[in-house]
């Protein structure tokens, strides 16, 4: 299936829009990321350790938007947007994506 960003497929048509298809995921980081990425604050540099989360958290998002579009028999996903947020408190910190598009069928 393709999944793009664009609200086209270039040289497909879109014969039919079946709706608008998303993916959520929650990511809880523990405690150790919490650290790390703490002491990432204070040092500089990039916190791996919420990278992969992040990656985690966004192939989920997409796959849960992929998984619903072809449960109504989509060929793409256009417009897709991403979106990124973070719960935090009594020490800890969830990690949230949602992945949002429009599932269509190409001719």
């Amino acid at each position: 299936m393709i999944i793009t960003t664009t609200d086209s497929v270039e040289d497909k048509r879109i014969t039919a829009y079946l709706g608008i298809v998303c993916g959520d995921a929650v990511m809880g980081t523990n405690i150790f990321r919490d650290m790390m990425a703490s002491v990432r604050d204070i040092v500089g540099g990039r916190s791996g350790a919420y990278e992969t989360v992040l990656r985690q958290a966004k192939e989920a998002a997409l796959a849960d938007m992929q998984a619903q579009a072809a449960q109504l028999g989509a060929d793409a996903v256009v417009a897709v947007d991403l979106d990124y947020d973070t719960v935090a408190g009594d020490g800890k910190t969830m990690l949230i994506v949602s992945a949002n598009g429009t599932a269509v069928k190409l001719g």
